[in-house]
């Protein structure tokens, strides 16, 4: 089990000051070592409880919440990650545990016991919760992510575009997944995550980058369609 403690803020920002800003980081910041030109894939199952509590205790703005996902970098992958985010303040914790592609698709159709023969707490956990609260699969998340990397305090900045999502097919490991946008193209997400503070250099690179804050989670933003809400 791996686990993180850091600090994030989210803006929306367009595609242009995009492409733009991450031609600028390429050549203060270190580029993630997964990154393409494009970035790299991330694909997100959410979890949820049958009434959606995860969702609008996000909605409604309250402080301690969290988000149950499985997530691959590539379809192809013979593993996932089983991760709980959590959200208490200012501060999100993520925790993440490696299972196979065979445990995994156990969970996507609600086979939650395969978690029981893994020795690990974090296992348990998950179980206890995919369980006792009722937590089915919710919804797809998928975007391109490119990430940059400063040393000092841990600093990620990472740009997602190309939000898409279904609620159709859950099989995170289909090379054919149907998607719909989340929201127009042109629309990318810009992410700060950091431990501690942001050291000046860092601040003043965010400072100069038009943008928009943004509270809505992109699994909110994909309920959003489907639920109907307007917030």
């Amino acid at each position: 089990m791996r686990s993180v403690l850091r600090r994030e803020k989210k803006y929306l920002i367009d595609t242009f000051t995009y492409l733009n800003n991450a031609h600028n980081f390429s050549k203060i910041l270190i580029s993630d070592e997964h990154n393409k030109e494009d970035g790299y894939l991330v694909r997100s199952l959410y979890f949820d409880s049958i009434d959606d509590q995860d969702f609008f205790t996000k909605m409604n703005g309250v402080e301690k919440r969290k988000k149950i996902r499985l997530r691959v970098y590539d379809p192809k992958d013979s593993f996932a990650y089983l991760e709980i985010k959590e959200k208490n303040g200012e501060y999100q914790s993520k925790k993440s545990l490696k299972i196979t592609k065979e445990d995994s698709l156990s969970l996507i159709h609600k086979d939650y016991r395969v978690l029981m023969k893994y020795d690990d707490d974090f296992a348990n956990l998950c179980y206890g919760i995919l369980t006792s609260e009722n937590y089915v699969p919710k919804t797809v998340v998928q975007y391109n992510r490119k990430a940059f990397i400063a040393k000092e305090n841990a600093i990620r900045l990472t740009f997602d575009s190309n939000v898409l999502a279904s609620e159709t097919n859950f099989n995170i490991f289909d090379e054919n997944l149907l998607l719909y946008p989340v929201f127009p193209k042109e629309n990318v997400i810009f992410e700060v995550k950091y431990n501690g503070f942001l050291i000046s250099y860092i601040k003043n690179l965010i400072d100069n980058i038009d943008r928009t804050e943004l509270s809505v989670s992109k699994y909110c933003l994909a309920r959003e369609i489907s639920l109907g809400f307007v917030f």
